[in-house]
């Protein structure tokens, strides 16, 4: 079994036509036939099918639906989910990206995945992209509370983080990139008191500050193990 038909058995779906699936996990930086098109297809597709499965609920307001969404389609959970479907390997990228980290970025990772669901699309029809936006979220979706609280990532950790007693939480900017009307924020959030780091990436920082604190509320939920240096032994 190749590569490609490993990942389509991860996936639960066997493309008809196998060049959609290649060209969904070719980045521009490899070729003209890559897969921008099929990222835009596939975020159009990924918002409606999330915003679907959340409305099923029947009892979420508006409010909270809208939050939920944005926290599941946004760039990190994309690019988690990516990385769980393995697809971090499969990428097909030119050289420069290939020596900067190209395959653990969160930004191509993360559009690498919406153009998968664009080329599942195609190839199957709203269906079959609808079943697998179910399996890639899984528990992801069961595990939801859509009546909890629809406040920011910032000002939920801040609360949390005050509720134990504990200082606010530091955010700084660890790299720019981009030209100045398109620039790209990597943000890093500490809770020095745990020694607990996360980092969030976006168009701003603001948006970087978000993505880093929910990082950061997802590792505090999930019981985070706190990084701080042990004393040393006694001779």
């Amino acid at each position: 079994m190749n590569a490609l038909d490993q990942l389509q058995a991860r996936l639960q779906y066997r493309f008809r036509d196998c060049a959609l699936l290649r060209q969904a996990l070719t980045h521009r930086s490899h070729g003209s036939d890559n897969n921008e098109r099929l990222e835009f297809l596939g975020d159009a597709a990924l918002n409606l099918l999330v915003a679907s499965l959340l409305y099923a609920d029947g009892e979420a307001d508006e409010g909270h639906l809208s939050y939920w969404r944005a926290a599941l389609v946004r760039e990190a959970t994309l690019a988690d989910l990516a990385r769980e479907a393995g697809l971090g390997d499969m990428l097909l990228l030119g050289e420069g990206e290939q020596r900067s980290g190209g395959r653990s970025r969160h930004s191509i990772l993360a559009d690498a995945l919406e153009a998968l669901i664009g080329a599942v699309y195609l190839d199957g029809g709203i269906d079959a992209a609808a079943a697998l936006v179910r399996r890639l979220y899984g528990e992801r979706l069961s595990e939801l509370d859509l009546r909890a609280s629809a406040k920011d990532a910032k000002t939920t950790l801040q609360e949390m983080l005050q509720g134990r007693k504990m200082q606010l939480p530091a955010y700084r900017v660890l790299q720019t990139s981009g030209p100045p009307h398109a620039q790209h924020f990597v943000v890093q959030c500490e809770v020095a008191e745990l020694g607990l780091h996360s980092s969030g990436e976006g168009p701003s920082r603001r948006a970087g500050e978000q993505e880093a604190a929910q990082s950061m509320i997802e590792q505090l939920r999930g019981g985070a193990t706190p990084s701080r240096p042990q004393p040393a032994a006694k001779p």
